[in-house]
């Protein structure tokens, strides 16, 4: 027979978390909201590392504030280089078109 496996949300893991620094106590904490320590040791150090990126939830990246300023960005460029080939493209059609009406 399986366990079921328990899902906390954002807001009572960060609220653990809190509570666990307040009370001081890892274990007295867990013991109250009925949780392993391993998991709140596990997001102590998550919300420590990723600040308020923490836990994002299934099939998100965890990211701190520079590396989704770097994703943003790319995705910016992408986008530009983008828009930039369709202008080489379009130029090169309407130069190619004045060059025939010119020859008519």
């Amino acid at each position: 027979m399986s366990k079921s496996r328990n899902y906390y949300t954002k807001e009572f893991k960060h609220k653990a978390v809190e509570l666990s620094y307040a009370k001081g106590s890892i274990e007295r904490t867990c013991k109250d909201l009925g949780i392993s320590i391993s998991s709140l040791s596990r997001w102590r150090k998550e919300l420590k590392q990723y600040g308020k990126n923490s836990f994002p939830g299934k099939g998100n990246l965890k990211l701190t504030d520079q590396e989704r300023e770097i994703l943003e960005l790319k995705r910016k460029l992408k986008d530009a280089e983008l828009e930039r080939d369709i202008l080489k493209k379009a130029v090169s059609i309407f130069s190619k078109s004045d060059k025939r009406n010119i020859d008519l």
